[in-house]
């Protein structure tokens, strides 16, 4: 990825940014600050979200990797310009990262920007234990609850956001908009 050194640096974050959850940190999962030394590897994990995808497209293989360059450029530019307060944190674990979870906490609902992890971590509760969470911090913060954004080429994701108590509450572009009201657990 010729671009990382072109990419904008990730904003420095919160001194009270959440830990791993303590069933992951029991696996020996951490979560720590994201630097310009992770790009390559957010890079990598980038493509690996958007490989189905790429799969049906008969371009040659430089011509893909053109595009994901750009394509994952332009969503980190968006995310450290419209989420400065937000934590950008990479999962690891042995000290090898593993994904990614970048959330911002700015009031009234807390936001997951991004949630997602290399293909051989996917469906081991990691997203399941992160937004538990999420839900938890956003409770004891007053928040009014937790959003996210999910792609209409997701459909598993959302149907794992839905079964953790997310409904959709409208659309953001091609994304539809999910939210998690901490309220509910009252009723």
């Amino acid at each position: 990825m010729a671009q990382a050194a072109g990419l904008s640096r990730f904003p420095p974050g919160n001194p009270d940014r959440p830990t791993a959850p303590e069933g992951l940190a029991a696996e020996g999962i951490a979560l720590r600050p994201a630097v310009a030394q992770d790009l390559t590897f957010l890079r990598r994990l980038y493509g690996s979200f958007r490989a189905e995808e790429l799969a049906q497209v008969p371009w040659p293989a430089r011509t893909k990797e053109s595009f994901l360059d750009e394509q994952f450029a332009l969503q980190h530019q968006h995310f450290v310009t419209h989420y400065p307060r937000a934590d950008f944190l990479v999962l690891e674990r042995a000290r090898a990262p593993i994904g990614r979870f970048y959330l911002d906490r700015t009031p009234p609902h807390h936001l997951i920007v991004d949630i997602g992890f290399l293909p051989d971590w996917r469906g081991r509760g990691l997203g399941v234990a992160l937004i538990a969470q999420t839900k938890a911090l956003a409770r004891a913060a007053g928040a009014q609850g937790v959003e996210l954004h999910v792609a209409p080429n997701n459909p598993g994701a959302r149907r794992l956001y839905e079964r953790l108590g997310f409904r959709a509450v409208g659309l953001t572009g091609t994304h539809a908009k999910l939210q998690w009201p901490a309220a509910a657990i009252f009723r």
